[in-house]
């Protein structure tokens, strides 16, 4: 029994971006399409989002023409393939506080958002520091995280603390502390319900970029396969391969249960079709009864 349909929904995409910082270590391999993507949780009770994109404005969007972003869309047009409005969504995990997952805050006024609380206070914290560590906000807006207080101002803010289990029905948070940010965050869906599940899913924010991050050559070291972190760690690099194994040992070890949201081959292992708009859709799961929306 499946209790979640899950979709992983591009909103916009980089053409050309340096493997390096899709996975560390790659320099001078050239460049990957890196997709800018959230992901769509729903059952007969709950639309969620893991994420909600950038808002294609102000400072948001210096960030994208900085990193090359193209086609963006607005959370209307990308939900309008799945049959939803921005106003359906009920509740909303928030990975980390990049620009490119923070961003369209405004767009869902019926959701109530979570995010590690580690990940909020620290980027008041990090906004606080002189010009000359201004590296650690490369990938923020400002504005996302004054939109966030301001969400908890309204009482619409769940701040968690480590790992929470249901906070809707099968469905767990996780805290990566230290690591791609200050408090990155996964989601992990039961989609059976039970505690030790057979139906388990990951979805792994930016602490996994690509598959390659899970299963990259390893034959440096003398190994066939090993976990390779991605380019960019705020944290540590030691920290992103911990959480890689937590996330992985959540699914049996079975790599293809933990999504890497920006990653372009998710159409060679699960159904998905590209939008009028050139977006992808990517079929994760149905949910028992649910129709396909890539058919």
């Amino acid at each position: 029994m499946a209790d979640y349909s899950i979709h992983v929904l591009e909103y916009s995409y980089v053409p050309e971006y340096h493997k390096s910082g899709v996975l560390y270590g790659a320099h001078n391999e050239g460049y990957v399409k890196l997709p800018y993507c959230y992901v769509l949780i729903r059952s007969a009770d709950h639309v969620a989002l893991v994420d909600v994109g950038y808002n294609h404005k102000d400072y948001g969007q210096h960030l994208a023409e900085k990193f090359g972003v193209e086609n963006w869309r607005s959370p209307k047009v990308v939900l309008a393939e799945m049959g939803l409005t921005p106003e359906d969504v009920d509740t909303i995990f928030v990975t980390h506080a990049h620009f490119d997952h923070f961003g369209n805050v405004e767009d869902f006024p019926n959701a109530t958002f979570y995010i590690q609380r580690e990940e909020i206070e620290k980027w008041v914290w990090a906004m606080s520091l002189p010009d000359r560590l201004k590296w650690m906000m490369i990938a923020v807006d400002p504005s996302d995280v004054l939109r966030g207080v301001n969400l908890a101002a309204q009482g619409r803010l769940r701040t968690v603390e480590g790992s929470v289990e249901n906070v809707l029905p099968g469905i767990d948070l996780h805290l990566a502390k230290d690591s791609h940010t200050f408090g990155s965050m996964w989601v992990t869906v039961r989609n059976d319900g039970k505690a030790q599940s057979d139906d388990t899913w990951v979805l792994a924010g930016d602490l996994v970029y690509q598959f390659t991050n899970i299963k990259n050559d390893g034959s440096v070291v003398g190994v066939d396969e090993m976990y390779t972190p991605v380019g960019l760690a705020l944290g540590s690099q030691m920290n992103l391969l911990l959480a890689t194994e937590e996330m992985m040992k959540q699914t049996g070890y079975d790599a293809h249960r933990v999504i890497p949201i920006h990653e372009e081959g998710l159409a060679d292992t699960f159904p998905c079709r590209i939008s009028d708009e050139g977006l992808r859709i990517s079929e994760i799961c149905l949910a028992d009864g649910a129709e396909s929306f890539v058919k």
